[in-house]
């Protein structure tokens, strides 16, 4: 699986401007709702209930909200890069400016957790969270999410 099949330019935000965490899923539930025509609020509350359970910021400022809804027809994500960092609870508590919405339909199981896999592998790169967060515009940044596995672990 690779992110060019899960992500689109349009689901790229290269400046998000969001003071916390709540803001930053009402944003980001806002650009879902808008690319699938889901409702934002249903995108929200998914998110808000994973969240509840542990904070979904997996340390080195990533964080990667995701949530299954049952209106959604095939995996979904949008990525931002935030204008500043935010306290996102993260594990290594240091604060968030990449983040990775994967959406997923109620059914999708073993695809939903290829997915997240796929994204954490990306992510997981050195080289790769500096070109993110060193890259400004939406064309460089789904350049860089879109490359291929290969050039990732080169």
């Amino acid at each position: 699986m690779e992110l060019g099949d899960l992500i689109t330019p349009e689901a790229v935000i290269p400046a998000l401007k969001a003071k916390n965490k709540k803001q930053v899923l009402q944003e980001l539930s806002e650009k879902a709702a808008s690319l699938t025509g889901l409702s934002a609020r249903d995108i929200y509350e998914t998110l808000l209930q994973r969240e509840r359970l542990g904070s979904t910021a997996v340390g080195r400022g990533i964080a990667i909200p995701h949530g299954r809804l049952p209106a959604l027809k095939a995996i979904f994500s949008v990525f931002a890069r935030l204008e500043q960092p935010i306290e996102f609870d993260a594990v290594d508590e240091e604060p968030v400016d990449l983040i990775f919405l994967l959406l997923a339909p109620e059914h999708a199981g073993a695809d939903h957790l290829k997915a997240l896999a796929r994204i954490s592998r990306l992510l997981r790169e050195p080289q790769t969270i500096e070109r993110l967060k060193a890259s400004h515009d939406r064309a460089a940044l789904f350049s860089v999410l879109t490359q291929p596995a290969a050039v990732h672990a080169a």
